[in-house]
C-alpha cells in the first residue's frame, strides 16, 4: 500500500503565476515559505526556511492566483509528484519534487489579512463544508508547534 499526502503552511515567496496548457487547462505555480524553528543542545534558538514548490490545476489555482499574494499565508494539502527533464545548457539530467495542491485553506495571518474577499474567513477547494467558522482567527504564535488535529481536513 503507498501513501502520498503532505500538508504545509506556509508564506508565499511570490505571486502566484497561472498560464494555460496547449490543451486549454489553466496551471498555477507557487512557492511556499515554509519555517521551522527549534532550540538546539545548547538552549540556543535555531531557524530553518524551507522552499517549496507547488502546482494547482484548473478551478483550484485560479482561486489560489485571485486571492493570494506574495507574502500572504496558505495552507495547502495535496501529494508530491517528481518531474525531470534535460537540462539544455548542462546536458545533465535534472530533476525536483513539487506538492501538487489537491485542497487548501485561505489562513488570516493576525493583523487582519485574511486571503479571501470578506474578512478573512477560511475557505476550501473542495473541504469548505468541513470548515470551522471560527478559523478566521488569527494564529497567536506562529513559532508554536501545528497541531495535526486542527486542520480542518
Amino acid at each position: 500500500m503507498a501513501f502520498n499526502k503532505v500538508i504545509l503552511l506556509g508564506n508565499l515567496t511570490a505571486d502566484p503565476e497561472t498560464r494555460t496548457t496547449p490543451s486549454g487547462q489553466s496551471v498555477t505555480s507557487f512557492s511556499l515559505a515554509i519555517n521551522r524553528t527549534w532550540n538546539d543542545a545548547n538552549g540556543q534558538r535555531q531557524e530553518e526556511t524551507s522552499f517549496i514548490n507547488c502546482t494547482a490545476w484548473g478551478q483550484r489555482g485560479e482561486t489560489i492566483a485571485k486571492y493570494v499574494q506574495k507574502g500572504r499565508q496558505l495552507l495547502v494539502s495535496g501529494r508530491l509528484q517528481q518531474r525531470s527533464w534535460d537540462d539544455k545548457e548542462t546536458g545533465k539530467k535534472r530533476s525536483t519534487i513539487d506538492v501538487v495542491v489537491e485542497e487548501f485553506s485561505f489562513v488570516s495571518d493576525g493583523r487582519g489579512q485574511g486571503g479571501s474577499e470578506g474578512g478573512g474567513r477560511s475557505q476550501s477547494s473542495s473541504s469548505s463544508s468541513r470548515a470551522k467558522s471560527n478559523e478566521d482567527a488569527a494564529i497567536e504564535d506562529a513559532d508554536a508547534p501545528i497541531d495535526l488535529s486542527d486542520i480542518p481536513f
